[in-house]
């Protein structure tokens, strides 16, 4: 019923991942694999709630403290992953990041630490430090292409006095990790135990190829937050909007306070709010059918790279649309990796060192795109390692 082999022309669109890849790779004509958008269009209820909006013609202010909006969000989670939330727990705000960053503000003082799971989203590393927050790293240890906790590291980070959060990623981003029930409890056991509050980003959560479990399941307390969007899930950023499940009173109020009076951001954009109505309304058959697509493109990429390059032994993630690629066994130039990908190949693929130190010798590749693309940018990377093999070997 819906066909994402279909190739959509995103130049000359605003679009950062096209119109914008001289930004991070100093040329304009390369094919990108890097933002974390897909190249689909998004989901044909979505189109249709957000062009009868259009048609409307007036576009003032608008509201996202409803029963629509929320009991939307709700019945998703109750209908896909049988977890009841409570519609006045949801709060609205412009974008994930800023719900996080808002309330990293309020639990938490000017050089107290944060716990984040490593190689992590470069964007938890950018907030952190702009807010004068000190990033403390628990480093997900590599176990037959999987990544598991180092535990006894992770609670010795937590026990510190000055650890105040845990920014947990779920699923993880890069690693692609969906974090069983035993992971997830026992992290809320060690939480609960320091006193340090959690924040869970769950964006990816529609993206989980395995269980997905979120925190609200597992919680010990009511010290926590829940925020997600449907913009990864139904490719719809660019109309902004993301939600966060706060349940403890105080903890909301103050957020809500911080939203519409500090910040005056009471009005949201009411196209995103249509569209997560529509998605998360009408959109369950369009999502089981990308996420075959894109388990099959990230299946691919297994089985044509393990072939031509048997040392990876790159195994699909449980979860997002980013193949997490380590490049590690093979020993080999990642500065000039990337020149022969740029130069030769014109293609961009992320380095694994932009999030973190724990990604130096991996490549993030996005494969939320048809498999044509897919075809080229992987024929892109093991060109460019034979290259580099062959020419070791003289």
């Amino acid at each position: 019923m819906f066909d994402f082999s279909q190739v959509v022309d995103r130049h000359g669109t605003f679009c950062t991942q096209w119109d914008y890849v001289q930004d991070r790779f100093g040329h304009a004509d390369l094919l990108p694999f890097t933002i974390s958008d897909m190249d689909f269009e998004t989901a044909p209820c979505v189109l249709s709630a957000v062009k009868a909006r259009l048609e409307h013609g007036v576009l003032g202010y608008s509201r996202w403290n409803h029963d629509e909006f929320k009991s939307a969000i709700t019945g998703w989670f109750e209908r896909r992953y049988q977890a009841k939330l409570e519609n006045d727990h949801l709060v609205y705000g412009p974008s994930v990041i800023y719900i996080i960053s808002q309330l990293i503000l309020q639990w938490s003082k000017p050089g107290e630490g944060v716990l984040v799971h490593t190689p992590a989203y470069d964007a938890f590393g950018n907030m952190l430090s702009a807010n004068y927050r000190q990033m403390l790293c628990s480093p997900l240890i590599k176990t037959n292409g999987s990544y598991e906790i180092d535990w006894p590291q992770f609670e010795a980070q937590a026990a510190l006095p000055q650890c105040k959060i845990l920014l947990l990623c779920s699923p993880q981003n890069p690693t692609g990790r969906v974090w069983t029930q035993q992971e997830l409890c026992r992290m809320a056991e060690i939480c609960l135990q320091h006193g340090v509050k959690v924040i869970s980003d769950d964006i990816h959560m529609d993206m989980a190829f395995e269980r997905y479990i979120p925190w609200s399941q597992v919680a010990q307390d009511d010290q926590w937050a829940l925020v997600s969007s449907g913009s990864k899930s139904f490719n719809i950023p660019a109309l902004t909007g993301a939600y966060a499940v706060i349940p403890h009173d105080g903890n909301r109020n103050t957020y809500l306070t911080q939203l519409k009076a500090a910040h005056g951001l009471s009005s949201p954009s009411i196209l995103g709010v249509i569209a997560h109505i529509a998605a998360y309304q009408a959109g369950g058959e369009w999502l089981e059918a990308l996420k075959a697509y894109l388990h099959g493109n990230l299946t691919y990429v297994a089985q044509r790279l393990n072939e031509q390059v048997p040392e990876l032994d790159y195994q699909v993630p449980q979860g997002t649309y980013l193949a997490w690629l380590d490049l590690n066994p093979l020993d080999i130039d990642m500065d000039e990796l990337q020149r022969i990908l740029i130069d030769d190949y014109k293609v961009a693929i992320m380095r694994g060192d932009t999030y973190g130190k724990e990604g130096q010798g991996y490549i993030r590749l996005n494969v939320g795109c048809p498999r044509s693309k897919v075809e080229v940018g992987l024929n892109a990377l093991i060109g460019a390692i034979k290259q580099l093999k062959s020419r070791e070997s003289l």
